[in-house]
């Protein structure tokens, strides 16, 4: 099993840091001793069969499963080296640093300018909302497509569009790390090259973090990809844990554990 020394060259300069990371819901322990590391500026992948912890260890790093009230976590995760888990931290502040777009579209049942202003304006913005309006839906490649329809629903549009209109909404309040849970899955192969083409454009600015099943995604979009896989427990639950971390190449290429090989092979279960 990879260590966290090892899921990133050293001239990486690291982002997220996850060491011995537990996560339980209940009494149960749902994820195992995870150790990884995301490097800024880069795409890391998780991938992974059904039940294998890979958006629970995403949600973490917003710490969106603070909203179920069976999870706890033990062991450290750090964002540019504070604890994101300490006593004084503000979760809905954490939120604002590292973003987060869903596998289904969500546009607010709002205008399209409004999906991007609205959040924006609740952080407190005061610049030329106009000017942060256009300058995120052209980084999401939107703007030439809906530009003539800003004061139309968000809603209206397709569901590929839709998709981009919240991954400019997430961007538009500038965060660090943009975290994205199956952001393909509900779209079709069209809008889903448009989204991995925003996915490498995106780095330049932002440090990514996907999950997907969809591992020739991984395969085109992620600079590392980390293999999770699942162990049953004497109880009959599925427990999660990281078999596996490297640069993707060497994951579909020439990995080191038999079941990472079996997953990326299609030979795995």
């Amino acid at each position: 099993m990879m260590t966290d020394r090892e899921t990133a060259p050293k001239t990486d300069e690291i982002v997220l840091q996850t060491e011995n990371w537990n996560v339980y819901y209940g009494d149960f322990l749902a994820l195992k001793g995870i150790f990884l590391n995301i490097p800024k500026n880069k795409v890391t992948a998780f991938i992974g069969p059904s039940g294998c912890g890979k958006s629970t260890l995403l949600r973490c790093y917003n710490r969106l499963n603070d909203l179920i009230p069976i999870f706890h976590a033990e062991g450290r995760m750090t964002y540019r080296g504070q604890d994101l888990y300490g006593k004084d931290i503000d979760p809905v502040q954490v939120r604002r640093r590292i973003g987060m777009v869903f596998q289904k579209p969500n546009p607010f049942p709002k205008s399209i300018y409004e999906n991007i202003a609205y959040g924006a304006r609740i952080n407190g913005y005061k610049g030329d909302m106009d000017e942060l309006v256009e300058r995120s839906l052209r980084q999401a490649a939107l703007w030439d497509e809906v530009k003539d329809k800003l004061k139309q629903s968000g809603m209206a549009i397709s569901g590929g569009q839709q998709q981009r209109l919240c991954i400019a909404r997430a961007i538009a309040i500038q965060p660090d790390v943009v975290l994205m849970d199956e952001p393909c899955a509900s779209l079709d192969p069209i809008s889903t090259l448009k989204v991995e083409e925003l996915i490498h454009q995106l780095k330049e600015e932002y440090t990514i973090v996907i999950v997907t099943h969809n591992m020739q995604q991984a395969s085109r979009v992620a600079d590392y990809t980390a293999f999770f896989n699942v162990k049953m427990t004497d109880d009959g639950k599925r427990q999660g844990y990281l078999a596996e971390c490297n640069a993707t190449e060497v994951i579909f290429q020439n990995p080191q554990e038999e079941a990472t090989q079996q997953y990326v092979s299609g030979r795995f279960g």
